[in-house]
């Protein structure tokens, strides 16, 4: 709604990651560098950790977009809560080899198969493991095998692990020896620092054409970066709804009372529909833990919030607009705004859990 009355060209702050949008903060230019000396090595593995939201799936979306088709063929694997059996069946899927009805065994030739004729292409074969720190020991393993498979000498395929912080641990220990010693280049993406928070945010706004409408009060910017750390997802998940915020209020002004109110309604907001006292709300899919859920569990969570009411102002947790920080000047207009507010926070909500729904492979039959 608010796209057509600040007159954006599309989403400033979309929580899904689009290289489009990248920013080259000094954390991100040197990931990027790392994931570029590793490419030009052509061998071993690249770890590249991060925070959730830390930027690790746009950053890789980014060199894919630069990468010749004629060159490289490349495979993203996500799904990664999986066993040492369904990860070498995902890779299978991920590079169009069948497996369904197949054991290990023959995948795991029809793999080497597959890297042997894409190595007689003269082109090179790129895997690229997202949300590493679920792979188990074992699955590790199986990975350090497929690293060994040789072509005329040299490795036909090489392989990208971006994971959590908590990855590193997993990669120390004693039994991973051996594929510590193949990891050629590593790097852990941190967030952005306070100037850099301002320029991200800038960066997006003129991407989609921002004419300085909404404008930034001073000490907006200060208070954004308090409230959001410098992780840019939670930047998306504060800024996306402070623009909701002064399209309500009919305001054209970002001052820092609005940041800290709209912070504040975030604190509350999937805390108290969910139960989970005491998680970062700015993170919702960490919150929710999201990535582990079955399609499912995802489609009963999208049918609670289906049902939930909106029409006065305690059926969805979000604190009143009629409060201290209202510029309405009529409580019936707030309320108004107010039950439009729980409306298109319902409305939100849903389609996160519905994006997330469409990348489960049980919901599409597989």
């Amino acid at each position: 709604m608010y796209l057509k009355h600040f007159k954006f060209r599309a989403q400033p702050f979309q929580l899904s990651p689009d290289p489009r949008f990248l920013y080259e903060s000094s954390v991100h230019a040197r990931a990027i560098a790392h994931l570029k000396f590793g490419l030009n090595q052509g061998d071993g593995f690249i770890v590249i950790t991060g925070d959730v939201g830390a930027g690790k799936t746009t950053i890789i979306q980014h060199l894919l977009s630069t990468l010749s088709h004629r060159k490289y063929v490349a495979s993203t694997v996500v799904m990664t809560n999986l066993d040492d059996n369904d990860l070498i069946r995902m890779i299978a899927s991920g590079f169009g080899l069948k497996q369904e009805g197949r054991d290990k065994t023959s995948i795991l030739r029809d793999i080497e198969v597959f890297l042997r004729n894409t190595n007689r292409q003269r082109k090179r074969v790129l895997l690229f493991v997202d949300e590493a720190q679920n792979l188990s020991v074992a699955a590790l393993e199986e990975l350090r095998m497929l690293s060994n498979i040789q072509v005329d000498g040299k490795p036909p395929l090489q392989l990208f692990l971006l994971g959590q912080p908590q990855f590193r641990k997993t990669l120390a220990r004693e039994d991973l020896l051996q594929l510590r010693q193949r990891i050629i280049a590593s790097y852990h993406l941190g967030p952005l620092n306070e100037q850099e928070t301002q320029d991200y945010i800038l960066h997006r706004l003129h991407q989609v054409g921002w004419k300085n409408r909404p404008y930034f009060g001073e000490g907006s910017f200060e208070r954004i970066y308090h409230y959001t750390e410098g992780v840019p997802r939670r930047i998306n998940n504060l800024c996306s709804r402070l623009l909701l915020y002064c399209f309500l209020e009919e305001s054209d002004l970002i001052a820092p009372e609005a940041v800290k109110a709209v912070a504040e309604d975030l604190e509350n907001e999937f805390e108290q529909i969910l139960d989970h006292g005491g998680a970062d709300p700015l993170e919702a899919s960490h919150l929710l833990n999201i990535d582990d859920l079955s399609a499912e569990k995802l489609k009963e969570l999208i049918d609670i919030v289906e049902t939930a009411p909106t029409g006065d102002s305690n059926a969805l947790p979000i604190k009143s607009l009629a409060g201290s920080h209202s510029t309405s000047p009529l409580v019936a207009d707030t309320l108004t705004k107010e039950r439009s507010y729980n409306q298109l926070f319902k409305r939100l909500l849903l389609l996160i859990l519905e994006e997330y729904l469409k990348g489960r492979p049980e919901s599409r039959g597989h």
